[in-house]
């Protein structure tokens, strides 16, 4: 009788070890998903969304900072660098003169 206890009591020590790794996981919000497509496609369109703007943003700045170094290097007179980047930065402007 006394092995049963015990067992029964290591049973109970894993099931509730589990459930709480369950919650830590928060499986309960995964099912549900799983449940609800509509619910999943819908945070999936919003996140897709959010990274789309975030990348947009990003590169657009990223791109600022690089023609504003390159500005300054032509600036410096560079004797071959210069040249080449001189161009790239006319190209762009005659580019985005064009957009408008």
């Amino acid at each position: 009788m006394a092995n049963k206890n015990h067992l029964f009591s290591v049973l109970c020590k894993k099931i509730d070890n589990l459930s709480l790794k369950m919650e830590k996981m928060k499986f309960v919000d995964y099912v549900y998903y799983l449940e609800h497509p509509r619910k999943m496609l819908w945070a999936n369109f919003v996140s897709g969304l959010a990274r789309g703007f975030g990348i947009a943003i990003g590169f657009t700045i990223l791109g600022a900072i690089a023609i504003y170094f390159l500005n300054i290097i032509v600036k410096i007179n560079l004797p071959y660098i210069g040249e080449f980047i001189s161009d790239i930065v006319k190209i762009v402007q005659n580019s985005s003169r064009n957009v408008r």
